[in-house]
């Protein structure tokens, strides 16, 4: 029994801690670039268009009489939920806590005393922090996802070394390439589906969970689009998400647990 057990208090408590930094790190990501602000630069200033010409002054349709701009205007979109204010929403460190502490104890259960638990100790808190921007802004910040791909392909060269397991490296090379091409396919042929942070989150889970094995990788894939559609589902017959647009990214990192502690199984009676 302690062989599950001892790995999973430990990394339980580890994600006890680090999971209440969570707030923290949330703060420390850079706001996004107003849309606004990088089409205004990128305009060429020494060309200017008179409105007479242009037809786009204001409330002036082009070749014919002044147009309301209230009737053709498009609907504002509520402005994004700054960082520093979803990291001092009350509550959240303890609750980010108490969350990392549970999924890093129960992958922790499944992976034991093995190199790939350094896996475990660092996505924890990262994944509950890229769930909770994602859950409050559908924005998955590439200034996280990034650094990390860096971190994840070092504990998985370091893993495989450790191991002794060469092939285990090719497999997380191949996983990235499964769960990023997958989900890079679906972004390509229906972007407005799937933001393209999701086909970044989707590498980094594929790394992680092509390491540890293809039941791991396959199972958190498929978890993903099945947890993420029943649940969006439920989500929005509650009327706690609009249908239409709600954020997948949580719904990823769940799937990826799932790999992690069904994964076996599912090879297991596959075979």
């Amino acid at each position: 029994m302690s062989w599950f057990l001892e790995p999973a208090l430990f990394a339980a408590a580890v994600g006890l801690v680090t999971g209440a930094g969570v707030p923290e790190l949330i703060a420390r990501i850079p706001e996004p670039e107003p849309v606004e602000a990088v089409v205004r630069d990128s305009a060429d200033a020494s060309v200017e268009v008179p409105h007479e010409e242009s037809g786009d002054g204001p409330g002036v349709a082009a070749g014919g009489p002044p147009a309301d701009p209230a009737e053709d205007a498009p609907p504002p979109e509520e402005p994004k939920e700054l960082y520093v204010d979803i990291a001092a929403a009350p509550g959240l460190r303890w609750k980010a806590a108490v969350t990392t502490a549970v999924v890093a104890g129960l992958a922790a259960a499944r992976v034991g005393w093995a190199p790939a638990l350094t896996f475990v100790l660092f996505l924890a808190p990262v994944g509950v922090a890229l769930a909770v921007v994602d859950w409050r802004t559908r924005l998955l910040p590439t200034k996280v996802i990034g650094p990390s791909y860096v971190v994840v392909a070092l504990l998985a060269a370091l893993c495989a070394l450790s191991d002794g397991d060469p092939h285990r490296l090719l497999r997380a090379g191949l996983g990235w390439l499964v769960a990023g091409g997958t989900f890079f396919l679906l972004w390509f042929v229906y972007p407005r589906g799937m933001g393209y942070g999701d086909v970044r989150l989707s590498g980094l889970l594929g790394i992680s969970l092509g390491y540890l094995g293809w039941p791991q990788l396959l199972t958190g894939v498929y978890a993903a689009f099945l947890v993420g559609g029943v649940g969006g589902l439920l989500l929005s017959l509650l009327r706690i998400v609009d249908r239409k647009a709600y954020p997948f990214g949580p719904f990823m990192l769940v799937g990826g647990l799932v790999g992690v502690l069904v994964g076996p199984y599912v090879g297991a009676w596959y075979a």
